[in-house]
């Protein structure tokens, strides 16, 4: 049986504060992570090249290469889940970081205690193993006109067979798209599905997830087929075309 320490994730936290950086470490460290710490992007693909990792925790305003650079970098090499920290509480940061294919964001100053459950909720649903739960049933598949998005692997099938690279929350919505087909999700359920603080996190936010999924699933996606819009109350699934 292996070791806590060997199952332990491990999160890289990139950020140019080293009193930041120093007591995020320890937090992790105390509540069943591995960390480790970058200033920037140098750092972080020095670390990249040593250690396995398994999230990225990127201050979207680094000096120098902007977090914002950094992250999509990231998801250039690495199929890792990124969480940005960002310290104004402004919409404007959240839609750009979305636009990197964020995973999620952190206000700054952030509660320990949601930090920690956020960061678990997103590893969890990245199947990693420390924190997954275990699935014995059978690999299990939904279908959606030529697409094929496997449960069990968590991929996305395109219609060559190749698989189309999903960040978590793009993931996330789509699965819960497909087991809730025909039927009209208001903003508001879709964000409770993500798990965010609607306080926090506005319409627009699904408004750019919804864009950048219609983008991988959709032949033309200014006229969607699957993912429809049903304007003032939200978005409607059709599985076939």
């Amino acid at each position: 049986m292996p070791s806590a320490e060997v199952t332990r994730p491990v999160i890289v936290i990139v950020d140019d504060d080293p009193n930041l950086r120093g007591s995020l470490a320890t937090l992790l460290e105390a509540n069943g992570f591995s960390s480790l710490t970058a200033q920037g992007s140098v750092e972080f693909f020095t670390l990249a090249e040593k250690h396995p990792i398994d999230l990225a925790l990127v201050d979207l305003r680094l000096n120098g290469e902007s977090g914002l650079a950094l992250s999509i970098r990231i998801r250039e090499h690495h199929r890792i889940p990124i969480v940005m920290l960002t310290g104004q509480g402004d919409e404007t940061d959240r839609i750009i970081g979305l636009e990197s294919s964020a995973d999620d964001f952190i206000m700054k100053p952030f509660n320990p205690r949601e930090l920690l459950a956020r960061l678990r909720a997103i590893l969890r649903r990245s199947g990693h193993p420390a924190l997954a739960t275990p699935d014995r049933s059978a690999r299990q598949s939904k279908h959606f006109g030529r697409f094929k998005l496997n449960l069990n692997r968590r991929e996305l099938i395109g219609p060559d067979g190749t698989e189309i690279s999903l960040t978590n929350a793009e993931y996330r919505l789509l699965e819960y798209f497909l087991h809730h087909p025909d039927r009209v999700i208001p903003r508001a359920e879709l964000m409770a599905e993500l798990g965010n603080d609607l306080s926090l996190y506005m319409d627009r936010t699904i408004d750019v997830l919804i864009l950048r999924l219609r983008r991988k699933i959709e032949q033309v996606p200014s006229k969607p087929v699957h993912l429809q819009t049903r304007r003032g109350q939200g978005y409607i699934f059709v599985e076939t075309s």
